[in-house]
C-alpha cells in the first residue's frame, strides 16, 4: 500500500473512533484483535480460512477472556488453536506494576477491607472483578521477582547516591501505621541510573539508615564518593559511620525550603530569588561571597532564615568538589522527589495498604521499570567526567 493510502486509512481508521463513548477505549480494543490476529496466523502459519504449505495447525474457535488495562477492562476474543494453545503475547508480558496493583486488590479482599471500598479500588485501577484465578495467574512469581531485585548484587563503587524517604499509611494488625519506605538511587561508573535499595522501616533514624547502608554493603557497595540527602541526621551520621571518605551533600532546595520558612509571605518571591543564586555561582568562593551578600541584605529582617542558612550553608555547598560533574544534578535529590511523586500518583488510589509487603512489593514494581528504562538511556553523568574526577584524586592522593 503506497504511503499516502496508507495514510488516509489511518485517519479514516482514527476518525471512526470519535463518536465511541470512550475512543481511547475503543483505540485498545482495536489495537488488541489486530495483534491477536497477527500473532495467531504466525502461529498457525497461515491465515484463517487460506490454503498454505506452511501450515502448523488450525484455528478451532474462539474463547472469551478478560484483560485488565489502566483504561478499563477489556473481553478479549482470543482465537483457539487445535494444537499448542495461543495466549496473547500482551496478556503474558503485563507490566510488573499492574500485576502489583491487582495483588493490592486481593491481599485487600484477604485483609478483610470493606467490599465497598474494594470495588471503589479495583475501578479506580481500571478493574471490574476479580477471581482467586486470575489472580493468582497474573501474580505469578511477582513476589520472586521484587525479592531479587531488592537482593541483587551491586558493583563495588558508586560515585553518587541519593538518600531519601517515603510514608504511607499501611494496616498492621489491625491498625493503620505510618511506614517509612527508604529509596536509594545511584549512578554507577558508567554514569548510569540505579535503584540501589528499597527497604521498610518504621522510623527514620541512624539506627535504620546504619541498617540501610549495611545491607548495600553486604550486597557488594563499597565504596561512594558522594551521598546527596535532605538534613536528617540520621543519615549524616550513619554516612560517616558505615562511608568512611566519602562526602556528605545537603540538598539545596531542601535548605531553601527550611530558610524560606522563616520569611514573610509577601517577601518569598523577593529572597527566593536572592538566594538561589547562591548555588549558581561557578565556584565555591562565588557562591560564599554571594552568601555574605545575602546575609547582610537579611539579617535585620529575617534572622531566623539567615541563621538557618549559616548553620547549612558548607554542607549544601560540598558538590562543589566534584565540578567534573553537572551541578544541578547532584546538589539536591529533586532526582528522587520526581521518582516519589510519581510512585505517589499511582499509590495514591490505594489509600491505606493491606500490608507492608504490599506495598514494597507495589513500589519495587515501579522502580524496577524506571531501572530498566534508565539502562537503555544515556548517562545520567558522562563516564568520561566521571572518569577524570577519578583521574584527578587519585593525583592529588
Amino acid at each position: 500500500m503506497a504511503r499516502e493510502n496508507v495514510t488516509t486509512y489511518f485517519k479514516k481508521l482514527l476518525l471512526g473512533f470519535i463518536p465511541e463513548p470512550d475512543p481511547l477505549y475503543a483505540m485498545m480494543q482495536w489495537l488488541t484483535e489486530q495483534l491477536m490476529k497477527i500473532e495467531s496466523e504466525a502461529k498457525v502459519g497461515a491465515a484463517k480460512n487460506a490454503h498454505s504449505k506452511t501450515r502448523r495447525t488450525y484455528f478451532s474457535g474462539y474463547r472469551v477472556r478478560r484483560f485488565d488495562t489502566r483504561l478499563g477492562t477489556i473481553y478479549l476474543t482470543v482465537p483457539k488453536l487445535r494444537n499448542g494453545g495461543y495466549v496473547p503475547f500482551f496478556v503474558v508480558e503485563k507490566k510488573r506494576s499492574e500485576q502489583a496493583m491487582i495483588q493490592v486488590v486481593q491481599e485487600a479482599f484477604i485483609n478483610g477491607v470493606s467490599t465497598r471500598k474494594i470495588e471503589r479500588l479495583a475501578k479506580a485501577l481500571g478493574i471490574e472483578t476479580l477471581s482467586a484465578s486470575q489472580v493468582s495467574e497474573i501474580n505469578k512469581g511477582l513476589n520472586e521477582q521484587a525479592e531479587e531485585f531488592r537482593n541483587r548484587e551491586l558493583e563495588k563503587v558508586y560515585p553518587v547516591i541519593w538518600v531519601d524517604a517515603m510514608y504511607e499509611k499501611i494496616r498492621q494488625n489491625g491498625r493503620v501505621v505510618n511506614m517509612a519506605v527508604l529509596i536509594v538511587s545511584g549512578i554507577n561508573k558508567a554514569g548510569i541510573r540505579e535503584i540501589l535499595a528499597v527497604e521498610p522501616m518504621y522510623n527514620e533514624s541512624e539506627d535504620t539508615y546504619t541498617v540501610l547502608f549495611n545491607r548495600l554493603k553486604a550486597r557488594g557497595l563499597e565504596e561512594v564518593w558522594l551521598v546527596v540527602s535532605d538534613a536528617h541526621l540520621g543519615i549524616q551520621k550513619a554516612v560517616s559511620k558505615c562511608f568512611l571518605g566519602s562526602t556528605w551533600q545537603r540538598c539545596k532546595v531542601h535548605l531553601m525550603r527550611n530558610v524560606l520558612a522563616h520569611v514573610n509571605h509577601r517577601d518569598k518571591k523577593l529572597v527566593a530569588g536572592k538566594l538561589k543564586q547562591i548555588w549558581n555561582q561557578p565556584t565555591k568562593d562565588a557562591a560564599i561571597q554571594m552568601a555574605k551578600f545575602f546575609i547582610d541584605e537579611f539579617t535585620e529582617d529575617y534572622p531566623e532564615a539567615v541563621e538557618t542558612l549559616e548553620n547549612g550553608l558548607e554542607d549544601s555547598l560540598q558538590y562543589y568538589a566534584f565540578d567534573d560533574f553537572a551541578a544541578r544534578r547532584i546538589s539536591s535529590t529533586n532526582m528522587q522527589e520526581r521518582i516519589h511523586k510519581e510512585i505517589r500518583r499511582r499509590t495514591r488510589v490505594v489509600g491505606i495498604f493491606p500490608s507492608t509487603d504490599s506495598y514494597v512489593r507495589l513500589v519495587t514494581c515501579y522502580l524496577i521499570e524506571y531501572s530498566e528504562d534508565w539502562s537503555t538511556s544515556r548517562a545520567y553523568i558522562s563516564e568520561r567526567a566521571i572518569e577524570e574526577h577519578e583521574m584527578k584524586n587519585r593525583r592529588v592522593a
